[in-house]
């Protein structure tokens, strides 16, 4: 597909901001009506923050942990190949990186709240009380699901092995974290919550319908849809069963997906160039974000609608 990138340089006291275009197609504006309100984008040693306008995508926001007040030097290096940028209400994000880290980060400042070594780390979710969880894929000291408190930086309170963890999505309506991994999906319930020693109670598991999970992600309408090597999934939250998502069926290798059930918009990643691309996708309208200054790994979406926490 033939694509413009537009970029235009704004100079002010601290701040350059970059508009990179849509796909030249026939959706060359932002539909009125979408639900997106801000696109997260993460690859290398960045997080990037845009805001749709008619003219593309303007990028407003930049983090790194080379730049952030808070992140000891020591574990900046744990950052050079974020896998995970998740949006925690209006104000804070959660980042994990392959190369060891996990964050929780502060939007308005691009302060680090919270800073982990965790080995091979694919992505995270923030608790009840403060509590993260971080799913670990293969590597030496990985495959894990682990538990950490937002106040106390690098200390693991609990931990339970799960083969090439890769997603992990809090499920308020069953009070349920999922989490899932190489071939399993599995529902944890908290227990000791309010103690020191809090921990994660396996209470059922599932195995999926292809290999390799990747991505996992919660709807409006209760599903969790998630990826896998070859194709998209649900997992109907009602019945506790497994169906094609039929927008995303038999593409492989999406590494990021955000879905709308309201409006039927659909924003997602897939590895192109080896795991990672250029570019973003929506559907519902169609349309296309390409970036070369990074190697894009995961896209999430502040919705329109998004309740802040």
């Amino acid at each position: 597909m033939k694509t413009n990138v537009l970029i235009l340089v704004f100079l002010a006291a601290t701040t350059v901001a970059a508009c990179v275009s849509r796909a030249d197609n026939e959706h060359n504006h932002i539909r009125p009506d979408s639900s997106v309100r801000e696109l997260i984008v993460c690859g290398d040693d960045k997080v990037l923050i845009f805001h749709p306008t008619d003219g593309g995508y303007q990028k407003e926001w930049e983090w790194s942990a080379a730049n952030s007040n808070g992140m000891p030097p020591g574990y900046v290096g744990y950052f050079k190949t974020n896998d995970e940028c998740k949006p925690v209400g209006d104000n804070r994000l959660l980042v994990t990186s392959s190369g060891g880290g996990a964050a929780l980060i502060e939007r308005s400042t691009g302060n680090t709240l919270f800073y982990a070594h965790v080995p091979n780390a694919h992505s995270a979710e923030y608790l009840p009380e403060g509590r993260i969880a971080v799913a670990l894929s293969t590597a030496s000291g990985g495959n894990a699901i682990q538990l950490f408190d937002a106040l106390k930086p690098n200390k693991v309170l609990y931990s339970d092995s799960l083969y090439s963890g890769h997603g992990v999505v809090w499920v308020e309506d069953r009070e349920s974290l999922f989490a899932l991994g190489y071939g399993e999906l599995r529902e944890y319930k908290l227990k000791e919550w309010d103690s020191t020693t809090p921990k994660l109670e396996m209470k059922a598991f599932w195995e999926i319908p292809d290999e390799s999970g990747h991505d996992l992600y919660l709807t409006k309408d209760q599903k969790l849809l998630f990826s896998t090597t070859n194709s998209v999934w649900e997992f109907n939250l009602q019945t506790n069963k497994f169906g094609p998502f039929d927008q995303l069926e038999n593409v492989g290798h999406v590494k990021s997906i955000n879905y709308h059930s309201g409006t039927k918009e659909l924003v997602y990643t897939k590895g192109e160039v080896s795991w990672w691309t250029h570019h973003v996708y929506f559907a519902n309208p169609a349309d296309t974000l390409t970036d070369e200054s990074v190697k894009i790994y995961k896209s999430r979406v502040y919705w329109k609608d998004q309740t802040p926490l």
